[in-house]
């Protein structure tokens, strides 16, 4: 920065007053929209370590790694056998590793979020010109679409696999991309509770926690409740629970919707009619989450 100086000086004293010349920036201004991208590209790459420490990578890369990997296995199992359908549909996919998926979750979120609370940078965020939806978009969106990557690129080895191996072209097409749209949903539900969980607290062990809490230990009760609910014949019971843990509640919109056997005790799903209740009640809580998220912004950034 160019500057020009002068001083002056008191009689009598060595006080001096520097004029070292600040000119106004005079460069393009990139506004909001830059702003919102740039913040949503860095969480983005955060999401999976890049820009990162080699430690902070470990984790996210392995469970990618895994995702494929599985699918890896049964497209081989599918090669070897001649099968004429792939081992595990495209929809179930994600039912079947919700665990890593949920694990991904409760690490990523607090990293997403966590730090920004305990070291007061959100303050600074909106000192610039973003706002507290931007903020929140930009954090919402890159979470999800790391979600995303992490559930349909294991999809995608699928469905290559599947037509190198020759299966029915239309069958797996139709598949792959009601797969896509089960995850999809899924990211932006995961990614909407993961934040709203981790949002609450600066410490990121216990961020972890409480993701892992809300997002296993829910499943684990869900499906306790309804076992012990098919054991006694209550079959109606079954789909009404399911209401109550985010992997069921996918569950049950891609059994009713997209073609996909339900994974309920008992293998039956919900209804048309039931599952219309599913797709509700999975909307309102992603519009909840982020509805949750402004509140809790725009107290922070105060």
């Amino acid at each position: 920065m160019a500057a020009e100086r002068s001083t002056a000086t008191v009689p009598g004293d060595q006080t001096r007053i520097h004029n070292i010349g600040y000119r106004s920036y005079d460069g393009p201004r990139l506004g909001r929209a830059y702003a919102r991208r740039s913040l949503y590209s860095q969480s983005l790459r955060g999401a999976y370590g890049l820009g990162r420490s080699a430690k902070s990578k470990v984790l996210p890369m392995l469970l990618a790694a895994v995702m494929c990997l599985v699918a890896g296995i049964l497209v081989a199992v599918s090669v070897v056998t001649k099968s004429n359908d792939l081992p595990l549909d495209y929809t179930r996919y994600a039912i079947v590793l919700q665990a890593v998926i949920s694990l991904y979750v409760a690490s990523q979120a607090p990293q997403s979020v966590s730090r920004d609370l305990r070291f007061h940078t959100v303050p600074l965020y909106f000192s610039r010109p973003i706002e507290t939806s931007d903020y929140v978009r930009a954090k919402y969106a890159s979470l999800a679409s790391a979600l995303f990557i992490l559930t349909a690129l294991p999809l995608l080895v699928l469905y290559v696999g599947a037509l190198l191996a020759k299966l029915d072209f239309a069958d797996q097409t139709k598949g792959f991309a009601q797969g896509l749209v089960s995850v999809a949903l899924l990211s932006l539900l995961f990614a909407g509770l993961g934040l709203v969980v981790a949002s609450v607290t600066p410490r990121r062990g216990f961020g972890i926690a409480a993701v892992i809490a809300v997002l296993t230990i829910t499943y684990g009760a869900v499906s306790t409740l309804q076992a012990i609910a098919d054991v006694q014949g209550s079959s109606g019971a079954v789909v009404w629970i399911g209401l109550f843990s985010p992997i069921t509640l996918i569950d049950g919109v891609q059994s009713a919707f997209l073609g996909a056997t339900s994974a309920f005790p008992g293998g039956v799903g919900p209804s048309t009619g039931e599952g219309a209740v599913y797709v509700l009640v999975t909307l309102g809580l992603i519009a909840g989450a982020y509805g949750l998220l402004m509140r809790r912004y725009k107290k922070v950034g105060l």
